[in-house]
């Protein structure tokens, strides 16, 4: 199955480079969206057990940097932060519940289809998710990601608009890594060891656009 997604997400990648028919020309090759945004959804399960670790549903915030690539393709390199926090409940771990800071960095592009005031588009990336613990002595994790999003752009003028979207992005986590390691003097221990499988979650987010 991660194959298959990973396939899947690569192929969609190329097909955005295909030029269309009649597309418009834009005055601009490059753009800038900060952005604000919530996430919602992430769960992993335990390989040798019925626990499973659940994120909170919480705000987060990125940038993304488009590139011209044609008149319907771009570039693109999207980033986002999130902090949130998981229960341990059912862990054999001290603590009650894990601060996290989850960490997207993808590169991909988009497609977008033709319009005026308003333009939808279609955007894939692939590239590496990181996954910080701010308790103290755990350590950090980083696995391969995805993301496919669907979105619109509103342009009121040329050079400055509003992008919305909602992204879904998925991380592989690879069945044969422990999670919410912990190392230290008195400690030696890992939570969980992941079921391999995908992480899935749900970005819906608003920015502004800045051409140059």
């Amino acid at each position: 199955m991660k194959l298959n997604l990973i396939s899947a997400s690569c192929a969609l990648i190329a097909t955005l480079w295909i030029s269309g028919a009649g597309a418009q020309q834009q005055p601009y090759d490059f753009e800038l969206t900060p952005f604000g945004a919530y996430s919602m959804g992430g769960e992993f399960n335990e390989a040798e057990g019925d626990v499973s670790i659940e994120l909170d549903d919480s705000s987060s915030f990125g940038l993304i940097f488009n590139a011209k690539h044609s008149p319907n393709t771009q570039w693109e390199i999207f980033y986002s932060h999130q902090d949130t926090q998981a229960s341990t409940a059912g862990l054999d771990i001290s603590d009650s519940q894990l601060d996290l800071g989850i960490d997207v960095l993808q590169a991909g592009g988009t497609y977008l289809w033709d319009g005026q005031s308003v333009q939808p588009y279609l955007a894939a990336t692939v590239g590496v998710t990181r996954i910080d613990v701010s308790n103290e002595g755990f350590d950090s994790d980083s696995f391969f990601s995805f993301g496919i999003g669907l979105g619109m752009q509103i342009r009121p003028t040329e050079r400055i608009g509003i992008r919305l979207e909602a992204r879904g992005l998925g991380t592989l986590l690879d069945s044969d890594s422990d999670m919410f390691c912990r190392s230290g003097p008195d400690e030696n221990l890992c939570a969980i060891r992941i079921d391999g499988t995908v992480m899935w979650q749900l970005q819906t987010f608003a920015g502004l656009v800045f051409r140059f």
